[in-house]
């Protein structure tokens, strides 16, 4: 009988089928108690459905045959800090671009959390220059530093023109968003090739850049932003980029603890400090300096990216230092972008993989592109890295990583844990209870066919079909 009934559902149109499999859930599991409704948003490309709040789920006090995803909230892994993009120059520049009407109207959409806002909870800002800006800067461009140490010469300068006023535009929107500095170079003059590309931080100014750090963060204290972490180093393995730094495992560890560390110690800094901020190939990296007690003091945790290795590696480095937290803190997704490919990889990969593995944020690269790509610095800057919106004056284009981050941000909200749940075959997922007590569910459809498929949540149970590559965020009062 039961698969009969569920034989004969496939003939409704998919956009109706999850209501009606659940509204002859209670019958065909035999079923006549208390029933309760659970939110469903989903993404489907086949169907051309995208982040849209559906029917809600009908769930049951019942049993099923179905394969089941169960959520065991008895076991719990890490607290979130939150879902987001970087926030670069050049997304700055687009934003202002915009009309005063149309960019409150964008950026409430992206930071609220009202109905049709998706809660970005978390940005990433590069410390001076990034490859998508104009061109390369840092804060303290002195030639030779002219002998001073004490970095007086210190100042926040382009970043004041434009990402400043958008980050003060933001903070009035979601005056809680955790943000996070990246560096991706040293001052010049700081550096062996005394280039914004490439190169190495001379040791006789370990101390000065340090200090460097401080200065930043103290600047922007006094513009009423606290940076709640700071990166070392942005891709410490990559000196093609531009800008960029090539800095080894040796050099990181030795600038932690005798150099960043204190200094944050003297100047009672409390941003916390993370290591590494690269691909997950080199787990070696974070381990090696969390190996050395005395750079490990100092230390919070490791940042990744997704360009090379896999994305379990983050438990490797969990389970050599459990005591240290995860980051998972930039993926590009390539222009024109592949809403049906681009969703299933970095859904199954970053919003499932990465808290999985223990990370406490996902964040996409970058906020905003415009039609050309532009700006990014030449010797190296990124000339296809697509923006979560593509920004044409006042017109805004949703791109794929808008739909990838909005499954979670909307609903996974800052100091919520993740909790345990099972991955029937073909169904990758993670599982959040939230502040509030509500739980929520991912689920991507990972196989090549359409599945149905029951989602449980203590004793409510409910039935799901998902087209294959589609999403679904389920939130469970």
């Amino acid at each position: 009988m039961k698969f009969h009934v569920i034989s004969w559902l496939f003939l409704f149109p998919m956009k109706h089928l999850h209501k009606i499999i659940l509204i002859l859930a209670i019958g065909v599991f035999g079923c006549d108690r208390p029933t309760k409704n659970a939110q469903f948003w989903l993404t489907d490309p086949s169907q051309g459905i995208h982040f849209l709040q559906q029917d809600d789920l009908l769930l049951a006090e019942m049993s099923t045959e179905l394969p089941t995803i169960e959520l065991n909230h008895s076991i719990s892994y890490q607290a979130m800090d939150g879902f987001g993009f970087t926030l670069t120059q050049g997304s700055a520049k687009h934003l202002l671009g915009m009309t005063n009407e149309s960019r409150n109207a964008i950026l409430q959409e992206l930071f609220g959390q009202n109905v049709g806002e998706i809660g970005v909870s978390y940005l990433r800002l590069s410390v001076a220059a990034s490859d998508l800006n104009e061109y390369p800067f840092s804060y303290h461009d002195v030639e030779d530093g002219h002998l001073d140490s004490l970095l007086t010469k210190f100042s926040l300068g382009p970043d004041t023109l434009d990402m400043i006023p958008v980050l003060k535009e933001i903070m009035a929107i979601n005056p809680e968003i955790k943000l996070m500095g990246s560096p991706w170079s040293p001052p010049a003059w700081m550096k062996d090739n005394k280039d914004t590309r490439g190169g190495k931080l001379l040791p006789q100014y370990y101390s000065t850049y340090a200090l460097y750090f401080v200065k930043y963060i103290q600047a922007m204290a006094d513009l009423g932003f606290k940076i709640d972490a700071v990166t070392i180093q942005n891709e410490p393995l990559h000196p093609g980029n531009n800008p960029s730094l090539l800095m080894l495992p040796e050099e990181q560890a030795e600038f932690v603890k005798n150099h960043l560390g204190p200094a944050f110690e003297k100047n009672s800094i409390s941003t916390k400090i993370i290591i590494y901020d690269h691909n997950a190939d080199r787990p070696d990296y974070p381990i090696s300096i969390l190996d050395d007690p005395e750079a490990k003091k100092y230390i919070d945790g490791s940042a990744f990216h997704l360009y090379g290795g896999q994305i379990d590696a983050l438990s490797e480095v969990h389970r050599a230092h459990p005591d240290k937290n995860i980051y998972f803190t930039e993926q590009w997704i390539g222009a024109p972008g592949d809403l049906a490919g681009d969703l299933r990889w970095h859904v199954k990969n970053l919003i499932i993989g990465a808290p999985r593995n223990w990370a406490k944020t996902v964040l996409e690269w970058n906020l905003s592109s415009a039609p050309d790509l532009q700006p990014h610095t030449d010797r190296g800057g990124c000339d296809q890295c697509l923006g979560a919106i593509t920004i044409k004056i006042n017109h805004v284009l949703r791109n794929p990583a808008y739909y990838v981050i909005a499954h979670a941000s909307k609903f996974v909200s800052p100091g919520s844990v993740r909790i345990d749940s099972n991955e029937p075959e073909g169904l990758p997922n993670v599982a959040f209870t939230r502040p509030d007590g509500k739980q929520v569910l991912i689920v991507l459809n990972d196989g090549q066919a359409q599945q149905t498929f029951a989602v449980k949540n203590n004793k409510w149970v409910g039935a799901v079909t998902l087209s294959a590559g589609a999403v679904a965020t389920i939130v469970f009062d």
